[in-house]
């Protein structure tokens, strides 16, 4: 399944582990699955009252979707199969805080996550970047994502950019995405700190004031990603085309 979860009865903290250090997190079908039951299970379990949810290894947070991963998708442009969208806690309608901690690269697909979360820990060689205009692929669930945190004309750059430049965790605290920044290694004993003080306050207003905090972008929100599957199926290159993209487009990078 590649996801651990660890639960302190103590703190009320739980830890959420993306477990594929060796494919830098990437998310499997299966991984997939397994997060969206987490974060249902979740909101059942009074004594977890906030979550901090990371990348195993520090080499990457998460790298997005397998790319060996077969997802069918219907033959209609007003249809789209997309197995991340289900990933992330408000997806799941679970209204406990989440923390992301991230170390290295945080890239596409675990916008996701990122989007989803309350705010952001990250040591200080994390990179976010996003590759899919570089591959022939629309960014629209990241892009909406993302502009949700960031200033408009750095997540345009990013999504527009592709693979061409990555945005640093020096950047990305200047800019708001990430609110604490920490030595290489630090960011998920931070956001355990963080997690902690959060759980030891009432639940009914922590989760109150979650749900407040959501509420004010909340509609704007939901019309973007209404419009986001329709966007993807009419933007996208083919597989054939994105695979024989992936293969010739490799090298350097810029990172700011």
């Amino acid at each position: 399944m590649s996801i651990g979860v660890e639960r302190d009865k103590e703190t009320g903290v739980a830890v959420v582990t993306l477990d594929r250090p060796g494919k830098h997190n990437a998310i499997t079908l299966d991984m997939a699955r397994a997060l969206a039951e987490t974060w249902r299970v979740f909101r059942y379990e009074d004594e977890v009252r906030a979550i901090v949810v990371t990348g195993a290894g520090g080499r990457a947070f998460c790298t997005g979707i397998d790319r060996s991963a077969s997802v069918p998708q219907p033959s209609s442009p007003y249809a789209i199969d997309d197995p991340l969208i289900g990933i992330g806690p408000k997806a799941n309608d679970l209204w406990k805080p989440v923390i992301a901690a991230v170390e290295g690269m945080a890239c596409g697909g675990a916008f996701y996550l990122l989007g989803e979360a309350e705010f952001l820990v990250a040591g200080q060689d994390a990179a976010f970047f996003d590759p899919h205009t570089t591959y022939g692929m629309v960014s629209a669930f990241e892009t909406i994502h993302m502009a949700q945190r960031m200033p408009f004309g750095e997540v345009a750059r990013m999504a527009l950019m592709g693979t061409a430049e990555r945005i640093s965790a020096r950047r990305a605290y200047e800019t708001g995405l990430v609110s604490e920044l920490t030595p290489t290694g630090g960011a998920l004993a931070a956001a355990r700190r963080a997690a902690a003080v959060i759980a030891s306050y009432p639940t009914e207003a922590v989760q109150g004031t979650v749900r407040a905090l959501w509420s004010a972008k909340e509609a704007a929100r939901a019309q973007a990603l209404a419009h986001a599957p329709h966007l993807v199926a009419l933007g996208n290159l083919p597989p054939d085309r994105q695979a024989e993209l992936f293969t010739r487009r490799s090298g350097g990078h810029r990172l700011r």
